[in-house]
């Protein structure tokens, strides 16, 4: 992987790291989680997709939402959906149709507008990915992207669209990992409190 940066030891490493980190606006973060509570608040779905370490990051992030929420003090539950998971229907699309098909043709079956589609994308330019997020913006769904580099084409494509600034794709990762958990605890405070001040109201 020609990244551009040389990696030689653990210390090199965790000072890009750390760089990036301070580096990159947080604001759209914040963003991302205010459109998750509003998917929240209006019994939306929320769809996420990516390849390789992207695809593990949409199972986990998707785990997160979905059950983490069950906990706020007997509210209801987020509804989350990893794209990344049905691996009959997605090797089905690979095998009849194409791998650039596989998450939009899954979205053809669900979305609905005033869903939301998160797509993770260390380049930004998955293709499976983009035609997943022209799917959503079709149907009437907000499309969010997290990315890398210089956020590639998916940045046209996104109502948000937060990039990690780095050309190295552990770095890219290591960020993305973290703001999924910012955002999920974001959105999980965010419901507890007023979960739990309805409960003390009543």
């Amino acid at each position: 992987m020609n990244d551009g940066i040389e990696i030689l030891d653990a210390k090199q490493y965790f000072e890009e790291l750390q760089r990036v980190m301070v580096s990159f606006p947080k604001d759209g973060i914040d963003q991302i989680a205010d459109t998750l509570v509003r998917a929240y608040d209006a019994g939306r779905t929320v769809y996420l997709c990516g390849n390789g370490g992207s695809a593990a990051l949409a199972s986990h992030f998707a785990c997160d939402l979905g059950k983490g929420t069950a906990y706020c003090n007997g509210g209801k539950r987020l509804r989350a959906l990893s794209l990344t998971d049905n691996l009959p229907t997605l090797t089905a699309w690979a095998n009849d149709s194409s791998y650039e098909d596989v998450f939009s043709e899954q979205l053809r079956n669900f979305v609905q507008p005033g869903d939301v589609a998160v797509a993770i994308s260390g380049s930004g330019n998955s293709k499976n990915v983009l035609n997943a997020l022209q799917v959503a913006r079709e149907a009437g769904a907000t499309t969010v992207g997290i990315s890398g580099f210089q956020g590639g084409e998916m940045k046209s494509l996104c109502d948000i669209c937060v990039i990690v600034p780095s050309n190295n794709m552990q770095i890219i990762e290591d960020l993305h990992l973290a703001m999924a958990h910012s955002i999920f605890r974001i959105v999980y405070g965010r419901i507890s409190r007023r979960t739990m001040t309805a409960s003390s109201a009543s």
